[in-house]
């Protein structure tokens, strides 16, 4: 599941955009004014943070650019009054952030501008030849993976289930979404699918019995974190 930061000091505008996300399936996070807004994001774990440009303390465009001078990369949608689209639009995106939404927000283009945006994100994760997390380092391009610098033995059944996973970390995956597309034609009975993530575990969990990474979630599939 995705997790949005909003940072917005209107309560009425900062519970309507809370519940247009958490309908779509999103987990929400909430600020009330950018010093606030600026501390959750530095803290991480979110893929897409909704800004407001007037907040009290700082404003949205100092919380952007703070967070990107601090090599923070998370998607940020910026939040514009009408009247001064334009130039916040063009001061924004300058300032590094990625799309922007103006007052009235409509919760239909709200919600697609938002998935637009974490596509996109995924898309440019997927490009990357390289990807680590915790003491695991897998390199797409040359389909190796490597823990502590000991390149481990995946078969492609495992490669292709741990890319798949990897691309959709932080998302609950179901089987079916694992046959279709982490093996597409490969001949994978329903069944098996469980003894393969028990099989990847070995090889990248520090503790099989109890992952941190691949994690399951009951009755449903699999979450993969980073």
């Amino acid at each position: 599941m995705d997790k949005i930061l909003v940072v917005e000091d209107d309560k009425a505008i900062l519970m309507g955009l809370q519940d247009d996300l958490q309908f779509e399936g999103f987990e929400v996070a909430a600020a009330s004014d950018g010093k606030d807004g600026l501390k959750q994001a530095l803290g991480g774990g979110f893929q897409l943070i909704i800004l407001d440009i007037l907040l009290p303390g700082l404003n949205g465009f100092e919380v952007c650019k703070k967070l990107r001078e601090a090599g923070v990369k998370t998607p940020i949608l910026m939040v514009t009054a009408a009247k001064t689209e334009e130039m916040d639009k063009v001061v924004g995106l300058e300032l590094g952030a990625d799309d922007y939404v103006t007052k009235p927000i409509g919760s239909r283009e709200l919600v697609a501008r938002v998935k637009a945006i974490l596509r996109r994100a995924r898309k440019e994760d997927e490009s990357d030849d390289v990807f680590a997390f915790g003491e695991v380092t897998i390199n797409f391009k040359s389909h190796e993976v490597f823990k502590r610098g000991k390149e481990l033995a995946l078969t492609a059944l495992e490669f292709n289930l741990l890319r798949f996973l990897i691309a959709r970390r932080g998302q609950v995956v179901t089987r079916d979404e694992i046959l279709d597309e982490a093996w597409g034609e490969a001949i994978v009975a329903y069944r098996t699918i469980d003894p393969h993530v028990a099989h990847l575990r070995k090889k990248i969990e520090d503790d099989p019995a109890r992952p941190v990474h691949i994690l399951s979630v009951r009755g449903v599939g699999y979450r993969f974190v980073a």
